[in-house]
């Protein structure tokens, strides 16, 4: 019996790696060099967003992202028991959220938004991951606002932003 569990955790893990892994290279377009010129890249967990006098604005809370060995490390700091039992981070990411003081950043008009995963139709049954589609600024104004199929504020998302105006907004997909 313990051999069939362990059988069953080792290939769990392994197809949680599988999947990270494929996530970790979908979501990479989109990310830009942060030490080019005025340009930084922040992961964060949007809150609102907020439209006033033709200009938009989102509060987010930035957030610590880590993936792969990272990520392994990150969780092993942070809870060792918890590292020593699954022997890495739960698939294959982690986030550590110290500080949930929310930041306010402008958004350019035309800043472009990359998804994974969001809601097309309407319908539960229609949610689907489509890797790294360029939906509309507005799109996902509209979008972000609904969460009757899914909460587009659960999803971390990594923010270019340069010359202090966001114009990239990538969502990261979390299994």
């Amino acid at each position: 019996m313990l051999k069939k569990k362990t059988a069953v955790y080792l290939l769990s893990a392994l197809i949680l790696l599988l999947l990270t892994v494929a996530t970790s290279a979908s979501t990479s377009t989109g990310r830009v060099d942060a030490s080019a010129g005025n340009t930084e890249v922040k992961t964060v967990y949007i809150h609102s967003l907020h439209s006033a006098g033709g200009h938009l604005t989102l509060q987010a809370d930035p957030i610590q992202w880590y993936e792969g060995p990272a990520a392994d490390q990150a969780f092993a700091k942070a809870d060792p028991e918890g590292y020593a039992e699954l022997g890495g981070a739960p698939d294959g990411y982690y986030i550590i959220n110290d500080d949930e003081t929310l930041a306010t950043y402008p958004v350019a008009d035309n800043a472009k938004v990359i998804m994974q995963i969001h809601d097309r139709s309407g319908k539960i049954e229609d949610l689907d991951i489509h890797w790294n589609e360029e939906i509309t600024l507005k799109d996902f104004v509209k979008e972000f606002a609904e969460t009757g199929v899914i909460d587009l504020s659960q999803s971390p998302y990594h923010l270019t932003i340069q010359d202090g105006k966001v114009v990239t907004i990538v969502q990261q997909y979390t299994p």
